[in-house]
């Protein structure tokens, strides 16, 4: 029979998930009464949403593949707070990997919180 920590570590791993979870999280650390930010934060908390576009060649194929407008980069870099001179291809679509890969974690919000609520 598994203990507890194991099957949690289990359902994480099994996970269709954008991040490798149990990297970058601590499983005596997840709130039980909110598990599922408890553990984005974690992950958050530990860079694991950091996504970083390096070459200017996949940088300009990245956006222009996810956001050839450049609206959605440009308006996180706004809310980052970045200053125009500090804005090049790379940036902008790390910025905006970054983001997509927030938003497909945050898919599986209902999926982990269900999981914790019947293992209790």
């Amino acid at each position: 029979m598994k203990t507890i920590n194991e099957q949690i570590k289990d359902f994480l791993n099994g996970l269709n998930s954008p991040v490798e979870i149990i990297d970058y999280i601590d499983i005596d650390q997840i709130d039980e009464n909110d598990p599922f930010n408890s553990i984005y934060e974690m992950i958050e908390d530990n860079g694991g949403f950091d996504i970083e576009i390096i070459y200017y060649d996949d940088a300009i194929n990245y956006l222009k593949e996810n956001d050839p407008s450049l609206l959605d980069s440009l308006e996180l870099a706004s809310d980052y707070g970045f200053a125009i001179k500090d804005l090049n291809s790379e940036v902008l679509a790390s910025l905006l990997a970054s983001q997509k890969t927030r938003d497909a974690f945050y898919e599986l919000n209902d999926e982990i919180n269900r999981f914790f609520e019947n293992i209790k």
